[in-house]
């Protein structure tokens, strides 16, 4: 790149031929002679007209993303530039905010406000998309494609400005702790600063890695937190909250997904009541690949129990293949006659449900976080499809049918975003009791209104990419990823309709009995 020399366009069209091939992408100058027969897409592609010798760079993004440019195999094959021209297109800078239209939520728009966010929030969220760009995308690349969990590397990078303990939101697990080196102190860190960083997460577009960055400890350590012993936290969470031991929530099984009431999993004690004597099967439960602890949902004498579970012998589990990769570690689990004390009861024996419904709301509302930030990944890909793909000799945002898909994907996520920050602004002034008690409806509601728009969307930018929104690699490689993995959403943490209900009949109890038409 040192030795790049300056030509002028017409110096370039004399080199038109397989034999001596340079092209002219965005005022760059490229040599593909010794590349021609690599090219994925054959020699003939290079060689059509308008190409050798001309200024490719419509045909270049009408076929190819930016990020082909950086890569170093191709960077290295730019020989110059255009004389008196300057690149239009620049690469990415790590930790940038997106210029495209509505990409970015409106508080991180230059020149809009908010009455939620204020500087120091956008300047954690500055340092944490910049750490996310320089250390989490890359593995995630990697990973969603070889199934192996995320890179150990990545974890205790997180861990050393205590990222995995600020994805248990506010609470008192953050005294003593440095925050992003210092730039929020436990006392100020509160909701929104959880809901910037569960939004970053998923700006990777990588679904199942996003998952397999220990999802199942932001939703299988709460309840370890708020409900176990002293004793118990502190053996199991400083390794946790280190990204040295993981844990998962264990609740869903076969025959009882959404229906926490109809589990089989049983906890009967032993003759001295020293211990918990545990069988049964988990289905579906994130992280359970690798991981250390369990949080587990038992059938009791008593009713419903919640216990910590520790790998041990008589825990199996077994892979699941989805519809993502397996860096999620989506896990299948045995618990056969598995010994576990009684100190590794969270919260009373037979009080469960509490214990779950309190976590339920905070796993719904990280949910709804990731969902109302990946749906903007739709509307920043779609903005940049459709104003530099042409079809019938136009690009396609000149299309009203495309334009009304966009318009309505745009509405949708703007409204998932600010119901949710109003949801965020009710949980920093209210209590944790009175969180379970008023938000668990509205929590259900919007997790239901989010995930639907997000398939409505999937499914549209499907439509504007066409055949690439159902391919996995090249332009559309987002898309398709998105439309695939998209139904993740509306089934994890409760079923679209059964929250639905919930919510409604949460309303309906609170209906006055005096009240009539």
């Amino acid at each position: 790149m040192a030795n790049l020399k300056t030509f002028t366009r017409e110096e370039v069209a004399k080199h038109d031929n397989e034999d001596d091939l340079w092209v002219i992408i965005d005022a760059k100058v490229y040599d593909l002679t010794k590349f021609k027969n690599l090219h994925p897409g054959g020699l003939s592609a290079l060689l059509e007209e308008d190409i050798p010798g001309q200024d490719a760079t419509e045909a270049f993004y009408g076929l190819h993303r930016h990020e082909v440019l950086e890569r170093p195999q191709y960077r290295r094959l730019q020989i110059g530039t255009i004389e008196g021209e300057e690149p239009q297109i620049v690469d990415k800078i790590n930790g940038d905010i997106s210029n495209i239209p509505y990409a970015e939520p409106t508080w991180l728009t230059p020149g809009y406000y908010s009455p939620y966010f204020n500087e120091r929030h956008r300047t954690f969220q500055r340092a944490v998309r910049k750490f996310f760009d320089d250390h989490v995308y890359p593995d995630a690349q990697l990973r969603e494609q070889d199934g192996k969990r995320p890179s150990q590397e990545v974890f205790d990078k997180m861990a050393e400005v205590e990222m995995h303990a600020m994805r248990m939101g506010p609470g008192k697990h953050l005294q003593g702790r440095t925050l992003m080196n210092g730039l929020v102190t436990p006392e100020e860190y509160d909701y929104f600063h959880e809901l910037i960083l569960s939004q970053e997460v998923v700006r990777c577009g990588a679904r199942g890695y996003g998952d397999g960055l220990l999802a199942g400890c932001v939703i299988g350590l709460p309840p370890v937190l708020n409900f176990g012993s002293p004793e118990l936290k502190a053996r199991i969470v400083p390794d946790i909250l280190k990204g040295k031991k993981f844990i998962c929530l264990a609740v869903s099984e076969a025959h009882a997904g959404s229906d926490v009431f109809g589990l089989q999993t049983t906890a009967t004690k032993t003759e001295d009541g020293k211990h918990w004597i545990i069988s049964g099967n988990k289905k579906w439960i994130t992280n359970g690949v690798f991981a250390d602890y369990f949080t587990v949902g038992c059938k009791t004498e008593d009713g419903f129990t919640v216990i910590l579970v520790e790998r041990s012998e008589g825990v199996e589990t077994k892979p699941i293949k989805t519809a993502y990769s397996a860096t999620a570690g989506t896990a299948y689990v045995t618990f056969d006659k598995v010994k576990v004390p009684v100190e590794n009861t969270l919260g009373e024996e037979g009080g469960g449900i509490f214990v779950m419904l309190s976590n339920f709301n905070h796993e719904r509302w990280v949910m709804c976080c990731c969902s109302a930030r990946s749906q903007r990944l739709l509307i920043d890909e779609c903005m940049k499809w459709t104003a530099q793909r042409k079809a019938f000799g136009k690009p396609l945002n000149t299309q009203p049918v495309v334009r009304a898909k966009i318009a309505a994907m745009i509405a949708r996520t703007e409204g998932v975003q600010a119901w949710l920050e109003n949801i965020t602004y009710q949980m920093n002034n209210m209590s944790y009791k009175e969180q379970a008690n008023k938000l668990a409806g509205q929590l259900a509601f919007l997790k239901m209104y989010s995930t639907r728009c997000a398939a409505e969307s999937a499914a549209d930018a499907v439509q504007m990419f066409g055949g690439r929104g159902v391919t996995q690699t090249g332009m559309g490689k987002f898309i398709e990823h998105y439309h695939r993995a998209v139904p993740f959403d509306s089934l994890l943490g409760g079923a679209e309709d059964v929250l639905a209900d919930l919510g409604v009949r949460q309303a309906m109890r609170g209906m006055p009995s005096n009240a009539r038409l």
